[in-house]
């Protein structure tokens, strides 16, 4: 199985969601096809992350904001206060029945991603490829090319966004027509308090059975009482636009889903994991299960939970997730928690994850945070390795040994350039390959029209 790819290039001078400068974002994106979950797990280790099948990496030194892939080790983590306040805020609610009154997720807009949409990138009007892997062919077959090896192995938490809620019109009762029909009855004080007593007894016998988290492929259904897409759909705006760019950003994923003898029970691959409360889903964290790491995407809930800081109460159930995983497969041991933005306060939150590291933008080996922030105080863009030999280990060597895919062939580019005197797609190449390193450029096909 190989991954597929096409680049969309650099796209700069879009708003940028940290800052709001109107043009201060800067990043190089690709489309994918199809990805396997190693080669995901060696670009979001190059500072990569997607947004549905989008794939982008910040363009450090260039866009207002840098963002530095963070990741924490699960197996070690500490909560701190903050953490150890949601799980009793949440443990209370569904053993009593309390909910908070003040409301910690209220004013945030969600970790901003990049999107095809956002950066004026749109998916391929249909599938250039349309190719079945078994029809593939190898360029080392072919008599007139050069022989090469094509096989490819196979918060509180600001991401946290609750799902739109649906606008109810403001009727205005006319004069004389008696009481609000849109508002509820009165209720005396005394029954309140009697409903009230009569909920909590209710929801102390079923909260052990009537809670879960469940993690689901990202592409199955569920016979369950509400289905994800009816929880998506629910709240959405009536508008095909955006409900199809919704599905695009948090439903569709170029993941394969990958199983392996050493692997975790439940495989590699995307997932949806769904949290419930009596019969129906109140939250939904979008998760990419790969060799080394469960890396956040997203998560999104219901608006009449957002008092229960539901956004640091799923990454800390993801992070034990994490470890539960590891138990299976003892290299699984990160939890990767998207983007560090030390020049936006509000996502400095991902710092309180500890121990964690962040990826230097130039070396690409990891560095404890606690190094790296006196250096972010004074430049939002660093170098962070404090090895000043150090270099990039899988920085591009040989341009002409990155794979292509052009007309259903696997061939290195050298062999590539020569078929096509007269192409003149050799800086688009090297660009490309650069950023994604020497490895993942002779295993991923850069699709070649």
């Amino acid at each position: 199985m190989h991954s597929i790819v096409e680049v969309r290039g650099v796209k700069c001078g879009y708003r940028c969601g940290y800052c709001g400068n109107a043009g201060g974002k800067a990043s190089y994106g690709m489309w994918s096809h199809t990805m396997t979950v190693q080669d995901y797990q060696d670009l979001i280790d190059r500072g990569w992350r997607r947004s549905g099948k989008y794939v982008y990496k910040p363009l450090m030194n260039k866009t207002c904001c840098p963002q530095y892939t963070i990741r924490c080790h699960a197996l070690n983590f500490h909560p701190s206060k903050t953490h150890k306040k949601t799980l009793k805020k949440v443990n209370r609610f569904l053993s009593k029945g309390e909910m908070p009154v003040e409301r910690h997720d209220e004013g945030l807009e969600g970790e901003p991603m990049d999107s095809a949409h956002e950066a004026g990138v749109q998916p391929p009007r249909q599938d250039p490829l349309k190719i079945d892997h078994s029809e593939v062919q190898d360029i080392s077959t072919s008599p007139d090319t050069d022989t090469t090896n094509s096989t490819a192995p196979t918060t509180p938490r600001e991401d946290a966004t609750p799902a739109p809620a649906e606008k109810t019109p403001n009727v205005t009762p006319k004069s004389g027509k008696g009481a609000d029909p849109s508002r509820p009855l009165c209720q005396k004080a005394k029954d309140m308090r009697k409903e009230r007593q009569l909920q909590k007894e209710q929801q102390k016998q079923q909260e052990a059975e009537s809670s879960s988290v469940n993690p689901v492929p990202s592409k199955s259904s569920s016979n369950q009482p509400k289905s994800l897409e009816e929880f998506i759909t629910e709240f959405l705006p009536n508008d095909p636009l955006h409900r199809l760019e919704f599905k695009r950003f948090l439903c569709d994923s170029p993941l394969e889903a990958e199983t392996a003898p050493d692997g975790p029970d439940v495989g590699y691959g995307s997932f949806h994991q769904q949290y419930w409360l009596d019969g129906r889903i109140v939250a939904v964290g979008v998760l990419d299960i790969l060799p080394s790491c469960v890396s956040s995407v997203y998560l999104y809930y219901h608006p009449e939970f957002s008092s229960l800081s539901l956004g640091t109460y799923s990454a800390l159930r993801e992070i034990a997730f994490t470890r539960q995983l590891q138990q299976q497969s003892p290299k699984l041991a990160y939890y990767y928690l998207g983007f560090y933005v030390h020049s936006c306060p509000k996502m400095r939150y991902k710092g309180q994850y500890r121990p964690s590291d962040l990826l230097c933008p130039e070396t690409y080996t990891w560095v404890s945070i606690e190094r790296c922030i006196p250096r972010l105080e004074i430049s939002a863009y660093s170098r962070l390795s404090e090895n000043a030999q150090g270099g990039d280990a899988c920085a591009l060597k040989e341009l002409g040994r990155v794979l292509v895919l052009h007309r259903r062939t696997v061939m290195p580019y050298a062999a590539y350039a020569r078929k096509r005197k007269g192409s003149n797609d050799e800086k688009e190449v090297e660009q490309y390959a650069s950023l994604v390193g020497q490895t993942c450029a002779e295993k991923i096909l850069l699709y070649r029209a």
